[in-house]
């Protein structure tokens, strides 16, 4: 056996032509699932804003993907990465524990926020509030993680500089008032906030290491009776939602067998207000999911249970 000096290996691979990088498929229009979700979405009362494209092959569908919609909830992606930002940049330790300031006057308080029920002078890990603002969506964690790496105007800027021009934080944040009164807390469109969570997936957000741990994040939500109730149990999806009176929305990118996918549902000006599990936008979100996932995986015989 012919023994090689280590230092020649070395050397071999330094010289050995390095293979490109296949670029990802550009995005192209998949005509029958493009007609799918034009009939799902017919009738809608309300407007609706949809995006979908298959990683692997750039198979997509857009209904007004490029409009802008209310985030509500889903704007704590936007917030999630800039709190990363700064914890790359040694700004922000995770698990630095932070007391509870009693400046955020936020009176809305659900019965899953948690830290809502925290009182001056307590404190948390910011990892923690970070579980806690995606995992339950706790606005009260959201809002003060929002402070913490310099409030909306320092999430605008870091989604400005990537890229995302519509996506904004209005609520809190000078300068925004105009655009709060009509989209709320926040605001995207269909396309820029399903690719904020392909950048995560791919490993292009932060860092590798910072995209990893977000996206670990965003795989727990406790909320799973929308989008991700259309989803085989054993397929894993890294989802956010947002739901307010007359706007619903999810977005959510999905680990299914025959390869990555993200999917973004916004619904605005909804005539259903209601917040019962038949809304007409929580139906529509489900039955988009459910399209979806069958039409790239239409060799899974699972059907979620009526």
């Amino acid at each position: 056996m012919i023994k090689r000096h280590p230092l020649l290996l070395l050397l071999l691979l330094a010289a050995a032509p390095l293979r490109a990088q296949t670029p990802p498929p550009a995005a192209h229009t998949d005509p029958v699932l493009a007609a799918t979700l034009d009939s799902l979405a017919r009738g809608f009362h309300g407007r609706v804003g949809i995006y979908v494209r298959h990683l692997p092959t750039g198979r997509s569908a857009v209904m007004n993907a490029d409009s802008v919609f209310p985030t509500a909830s889903m704007i704590k992606v936007p917030i999630l990465l800039t709190l990363f930002d700064q914890v790359e940049q040694g700004r922000l330790d995770l698990d630095a524990r932070v007391p509870y300031p009693d400046t955020l006057n936020y009176r809305y308080v659900e019965p899953t926020d948690v830290v809502g029920y925290m009182t001056a002078g307590d404190t948390l890990p910011v990892s923690e509030l970070a579980f806690l603002m995606l995992t339950v969506s706790d606005n009260v964690a959201s809002l003060w993680l929002q402070a913490l790496v310099g409030g909306g105007a320092a999430v605008n800027e870091w989604m400005d500089a990537h890229g995302f021009v519509q996506t904004r934080v209005n609520s809190r944040t000078p300068g925004r008032e105009a655009a709060r009164s009509v989209y709320g807390w926040g605001q995207t469109t269909p396309r820029e906030i399903a690719e904020a969570m392909v950048m995560i997936r791919e490993g292009r957000a932060v860092s590798p290491r910072a995209s990893q741990r977000m996206y670990r994040m965003l795989t727990n939500s406790y909320w799973k009776d929308v989008a991700v109730s259309q989803l085989p149990p054993t397929v894993q999806a890294a989802t956010k939602q947002g739901f307010v009176d007359r706007s619903r929305s999810e977005v959510l990118l999905v680990n299914a067998p025959t390869g990555d996918y993200v999917l973004a549902v916004i619904t605005a000006d909804q005539t259903d207000e209601s917040y019962e599990p038949d809304n007409e936008g929580y139906r529509l979100i489900r039955a988009v999911s459910r399209a979806v996932y069958q039409h790239f995986n239409p060799d899974d015989p699972w059907r979620p249970l009526p």
